[in-house]
């Protein structure tokens, strides 16, 4: 596999990006300006870029001349919302274009599925002895089916892309059960307990008093 280049001006976005893509065992390389992007395309070999449109210099438009020739895929990451933009953007090539802000597990949504599609990214992600496949929404624990809930897979994944960092209930109860949900907190920690007793975390899953979970980094 080769690194996933992030072409983005603000430093935040695309250290943001980098982490959570890293999270899902991806390389990341970036570039803060068109004509760093565009020497690393002509020097390098990516399995992705992720581009936005308004950069110094070169504009995210004008880097695909430079990108057309390698074949790399694209996914436009960009303010720009208007359907002219989008529509330019994906007639000059680009797989895909997401509107900012977006949600991570969006992006990482449309990245395993072009990655997938394109034959770049293997089905599964492995952590400890588990396997996650999402295209399947499947789940193994050294080698055997686990049988999850859609909630229960649900609430994996988003420990999953958010590995090392603590989620509030709050935060864990609107990504899974949504806005409008009456789900509550109490609700929330068992289907934390079901999950350590299904994969075998009861070490990983961690309690932060007075915050919420955090799944540990894999050592």
């Amino acid at each position: 596999m080769y690194p996933v280049l992030i072409v983005e001006d603000e430093r935040p976005i695309a250290d943001l990006i980098d982490l959570t893509l890293r999270r899902m065992q991806y390389t990341c390389v970036q570039a803060h300006s068109g004509e760093q992007a565009a020497d690393l395309i002509l020097s390098r070999k990516f399995d992705l870029i992720l581009l936005d449109v308004m950069l110094p210099g070169i504009d995210g438009f004008g880097l695909m001349e430079y990108i057309a020739p390698t074949g790399t895929p694209v996914i436009f990451l960009s303010a720009r919302a208007s359907v002219e933009d989008r529509v330019k953007g994906l007639r000059l090539g680009a797989y895909d274009y997401i509107v900012k802000p977006f949600a991570p597990e969006e992006l990482l949504a449309r990245v395993d599925g072009l990655m997938r599609h394109t034959g770049r990214r293997s089905a599964s992600i492995r952590l400890w002895d588990v396997a996650i496949d999402p295209a399947a929404r499947g789940v193994t624990r050294a080698g055997q089916p686990v049988d999850l809930t859609p909630k229960e897979y649900d609430l994996l994944m988003v420990l999953v892309q958010s590995r090392g960092i603590a989620l509030y209930r709050s935060v864990l109860l609107e990504r899974v059960w949504g806005l409008d949900s009456d789900t509550g907190p109490r609700a929330l920690d068992l289907y934390i307990s079901r999950l350590r007793k299904k994969l075998g975390w009861g070490d990983k899953i961690r309690t932060v008093s007075g915050v919420g979970y955090l799944l540990e980094g894999e050592t």
